[in-house]
């Protein structure tokens, strides 16, 4: 008989390798969520074991009608623009620009369902974002999708710039950008979000924080997955991204 699925001894070995900064070979049996609903509660037992605030969200789509999945993100990884942070302390990282949303008010636990036109009432702002993207996993990227979601959707950190009022004729679906370390370009191409418009994940979010039990404070901000896909670095520098429309964003990864 296989062992029971244990959700906090999952965010044991995630919080350590934190702590640590180690990477995991595996995790061992019993250990090894194996759906999306086994990778909230861990993602909900590592908040807890960490004692951590949420300040944000990460959430994506592999394509503008396909399912949503997100995380909550631990406040102490989320920076302002300018942040300085050691790239050494995240081991392989990848960083991606994204646009992120401040939500307004409070959506309160058990509350909803919400309506798209209310989250988007809600929102207060628009920026751009930088998330560094890492794994707790040495094998990454090549690990079990589920290990990925439980591990915070391989979150980080989280950069944000300074936010302008929502303006819905903002073109969300494929605003102009660029993405530079030192100058020197970190994607190529047209940028496009796989989610289409992301707005379309916002509501999503509010009622899956909500439906776990977990707040969303006014002040949240809420990512929404990549334009320029995953660009990995070998060397520290100063990420600048520049979304047309918003304020410029940046990173300095040392």
């Amino acid at each position: 008989m296989s062992a029971a699925f244990d959700a906090a001894a999952v965010a044991q070995f995630f919080v350590q390798a934190r702590a640590h900064r180690a990477k995991l070979d595996g995790l061992p049996e019993g250990a090894r969520p194996a759906n999306a609903d086994q990778a909230y509660a861990v993602q909900d037992a590592t908040l807890r074991a960490m004692q951590a605030n949420v300040a944000g969200w990460k959430v994506g789509a592999k394509s503008p009608d396909g399912p949503i999945q997100g995380a909550p993100l631990p406040a102490e990884g989320v920076h302002g623009s300018g942040a300085r942070l050691a790239m050494h302390a995240f081991g392989r990282a990848g960083l991606e620009l994204e646009v992120a949303f401040r939500i307004g008010r409070r959506f309160e636990p058990g509350g909803g369902p919400y309506r798209d036109e209310e989250v988007l009432d809600a929102v207060e702002s628009v920026h751009a974002a930088i998330e560094i993207v890492v794994s707790r996993f040495a094998a990454w990227p090549d690990v079990e999708k589920p290990w990925q979601l439980a591990d915070l959707q391989n979150h980080g950190a989280l950069i944000v710039g300074e936010g302008v009022p929502y303006d819905a004729a903002f073109p969300f679906v494929s605003p102009s950008m660029t993405f530079t370390l030192d100058g020197a370009a970190l994607f190529h191409g047209e940028p496009a979000n796989p989610a289409g418009d992301p707005r379309r994940l916002l509501a999503w979010t509010v009622n899956h924080s909500v439906a776990r039990g977990l707040p969303v404070e006014r002040g949240t901000v809420i990512t929404a997955g990549s334009y320029t896909g995953l660009a990995i670095p070998d060397a520290p520098g100063v990420a600048v991204g520049v979304i047309e429309g918003l304020p410029v964003v940046e990173l300095h990864f040392a």
